[in-house]
């Protein structure tokens, strides 16, 4: 039978995901990554007019996010190193006497540091016009600055985040008595209690329309789509039953499909005191057949606590 015949017309089809009506022609793998990104590159305006430096630096990781503030320090000294450099020892006062230039820039190089943060040791001052006007601009640039990166990294400390950690992979397992698509998902940070949470679930997929290929989309039925409160893990189910767009799916019919189950979950979080929420995606590859997850939480040694085993939310074994 073919892969096409075998969809329920009786699915939830959802035109309400974001992405284009027609999506016949689309390619590029994933709609949405893990991190929950979309994998989507823009074109046809300028750059500048694309780019939000205040958000991208708001989203970069740590590492990225550190990274261009050094350089930007370096970069910004360096300028006015040079500036104070072409103007001459002459409206400089406190620099070392019959040193060569490398000397003379290097101790230009600190006196910018210095006063760009405005430090101003007093060891190197200016005493020419040019050099003071110079200097004073560089100690308002500064000053803008610290504001600026001070702002930063506020907004990324104070910026709502989910911290939820995801299963790799989306299972087919036993459920009742029919199978279920499910995946799991737990809270990994100590005092980040999620309540009130909501999650949908979507599915695209190539069905066959007037003999040619077309990317639809269905909402998923879940058998719970809202929980108060999650201090354990949540594990979502979708009943694989005659209204599912999955009845009688195989592995291979996944594939041909080309499926991708899309994630939205959002809730509530009393230590942001705000909405948080966080996307996710499973491809056809990442949606394993006869398995099931493992138990990822105990009771402790002492009978007083649950424990909950973050590392084995990966864990999953065959039926």
């Amino acid at each position: 039978m073919s892969l096409y015949k075998k969809m329920n017309p009786f699915s939830k089809l959802n035109n309400d995901t974001g992405f284009s009506a027609n999506t016949s022609d689309l390619g590029g793998g994933r709609f949405i990554n893990k991190n929950g990104s979309y994998n989507i590159a823009k074109e046809g305006m300028p750059v500048w007019k694309r780019i939000s430096v205040f958000h991208d630096m708001l989203n970069l990781p740590s590492w990225k996010f550190i990274t261009v503030i050094l350089v930007y320090y370096l970069m910004i000294n360096l300028g006015f190193t040079l500036v104070y450099f072409m103007i001459g020892s002459s409206e400089l006062t406190g620099l070392p006497k019959g040193v060569g230039n490398w000397r003379i820039f290097k101790e230009l190089f600190y006196f910018s540091t210095e006063t760009y943060t405005t430090v101003g040791y007093g060891r190197v001052n200016p005493v020419g016009d040019f050099a003071n006007i110079v200097s004073g601009l560089e100690s308002l640039t500064g000053l803008l600055s610290l504001a600026i990166v001070t702002g930063l990294i506020y907004g990324r400390f104070s910026k709502p985040k989910s911290y939820l950690q995801f299963s790799d992979h989306a299972l087919i397992s036993p459920y009742k008595d029919i199978t279920g698509l499910m995946f799991r998902f737990a809270a990994y940070k100590d005092m980040h209690n999620l309540t009130d949470l909501e999650i949908r679930v979507n599915i695209g997929l190539s069905v066959l329309e007037n003999e040619k290929p077309v990317y639809k989309y269905f909402s998923l039925d879940l058998e719970r789509n809202r929980v108060e409160s999650m201090p354990l893990s949540w594990t979502v189910v979708h009943p694989i039953n005659e209204s599912s767009p999955f009845y009688g799916f195989t592995e291979e019919d996944m594939k041909n499909a080309d499926v991708e189950l899309y994630v939205m979950l959002k809730g509530f979080d009393d230590v942001f005191s705000n909405y948080v929420q966080q996307r996710t995606s499973y491809t056809f590859r990442e949606i394993l057949f006869n398995r099931k997850f493992v138990p990822m939480y105990r009771e402790s040694e002492d009978g007083q606590k649950t424990i909950l085993e973050l590392h084995k939310i990966n864990i999953h074994k065959e039926v």
